[in-house]
């Protein structure tokens, strides 16, 4: 009788704890011996009142992304021009390059941008050569017929 009178007390003092300060009812659960565990459920309004972490704002920067496109097109003669368009907007059209510019431009770009670049250049270069030794030619014919005219 000794054990269910002190078991009575045990449970008496757990509940007036319980009542009293309900923060505490983990320490009283664990101060109560293993034969005498009854589980004190909580009210269900002191679950609910309970305040969710607030979220870290984040630090990281936001990436703001520019789209721009510049579209360079030439011709076999080395005739170079320039379009940009900022997202949907153009802002240059039909801007005239000079080659050396673009093949700079190229080179600082990528290797393999420029190789693409110099190859349309040399042909230009090639097709130029060919079209001023054609005009050297016609200049000589045409300096030997005036000098057939001025004799």
């Amino acid at each position: 009788m000794i054990v269910s009178d002190t078991l009575t007390e045990v449970q008496a003092v757990e509940e007036t704890v319980v009542e009293e300060t309900p923060a505490s009812a983990p320490e009283a659960e664990a101060a109560k011996p293993v034969e005498a565990a009854k589980p004190v459920e909580a009210p269900k309004a002191e679950k609910a009142e309970k305040p969710k972490p607030a979220r870290a704002k984040s630090t990281a920067k936001k990436t703001r992304t520019v789209e721009l496109t510049l579209t360079v097109t030439g011709t076999a003669e080395g005739e170079w021009q320039a379009d940009l368009v900022h997202g949907t907007q153009r802002v240059v059209s039909g801007l005239v390059i000079p080659a050396i510019a673009v093949a700079k431009a190229a080179k600082e770009l990528h290797e393999d941008i420029a190789e693409g670049i110099e190859s349309v250049l040399e042909a230009a270069r090639d097709q130029h050569r060919t079209r001023m030794e054609e005009l050297e030619a016609e200049l000589a014919r045409v300096k030997a017929q005036l000098a057939e005219l001025s004799e």
